[in-house]
């Protein structure tokens, strides 16, 4: 009796073996399709309508997720390409990144845009774009001003190519707003230098002010340095020019009586020359 329940508990376990070893590929063969049906279901899962997913980037946007929206525009572009939805989606994908101060992806996505796309109606908001992303990375005038640079030449492209566009006068007034930072800058490396009686420096600096920044606030000051430079130079004709320009394009400036005022104290008055680069400039003065 022990002999017989002995054998019947060993014959078990080759029955188990044999039938696990007839099974096991059939069960393997079933988890690896079971896998690739999940991974199908999965990718198919991830490809929605460009509709839907466009429609869910305004939403976010609407509802200031800004970086949702960033997502959706995305998602638009990657699985529905040179679709028009896809077309509208870069577009409001530069600016879901303009809103959420990532201005290299908004500048990046809009010039995308204008590459694809420079003949469309929305080309017009892609420059735009890009002009404001650069306008708001505009530093103080005491750091570079590339921003600032890039942010007239991009406006001012604007302007140029799209003159009707409902943008176009917000564009103008970031091309004032950057050209008088421009200005700005110089006349802080002019002031340096006349501080130190590096005189020709200083004089390279204002006039680049008076010469290339006519219609910045800058042009007033800039021309009482010039007479103040020129003054301690020796070149009293230059001095004399510059006060003379001052006085009539700014008759009430506090610059243009100290200007005066400097002259005198030497027996001199504003005079123009009228051979001078500074009286030639002075008739493009516009004021700011």
């Amino acid at each position: 009796m022990l002999f017989s329940r002995v054998g019947q508990s060993k014959a078990p376990h080759w029955a188990v073996f044999l039938a696990f070893s007839l099974v096991a590929p059939s069960l393997l063969s079933a988890c690896m399709s079971s896998e690739k049906d999940v991974n199908l279901a999965t990718y198919v899962d991830q490809t929605e309508p460009a509709d839907v997913l466009y429609n869910q980037g305004l939403a976010n946007l609407n509802a200031g997720r800004l970086d949702e929206a960033s997502k959706k525009f995305d998602a638009v572009d990657r699985q529905h390409p040179y679709s028009e939805f896809a077309r509208k989606s870069m577009v409001m994908g530069a600016f879901a990144d303009y809103r959420a101060g990532n201005y290299d992806e908004a500048i990046g996505s809009a010039k995308r845009y204008l590459t694809l796309y420079p003949s469309t109606d929305d080309a017009a908001y892609a420059q735009y774009i890009i002009g404001l992303s650069y306008y708001r990375q505009i530093k103080d005038v005491t750091q570079d001003q590339k921003e600032a640079r890039q942010t007239v030449q991009t406006m001012q492209d604007l302007v140029t190519r799209w003159p009707t566009s409902e943008y176009v006068d917000d564009a103008k007034d970031k091309i004032r707003f950057a050209t008088d930072q421009l200005a700005g800058k110089e006349m802080q490396i002019g002031r340096y230098y006349l501080e130190r009686r590096e005189y020709i420096a200083a004089v390279k600096r204002f006039r680049t002010v008076v010469e290339n920044y006519s219609n910045t606030r800058h042009v007033e000051e800039a021309l009482a340095r010039l007479t103040e430079a020129y003054y301690a130079m020796g070149l009293t004709s230059e001095a004399q020019t510059a006060a003379a320009v001052l006085g009539h394009n700014y008759p009430d400036s506090q610059w243009y009586k100290d200007s005066y005022k400097l002259l005198q104290s030497n027996g001199l008055q504003p005079r123009e020359n009228a051979g001078s680069w500074i009286s030639k400039a002075g008739k493009l003065i516009t004021g700011a």
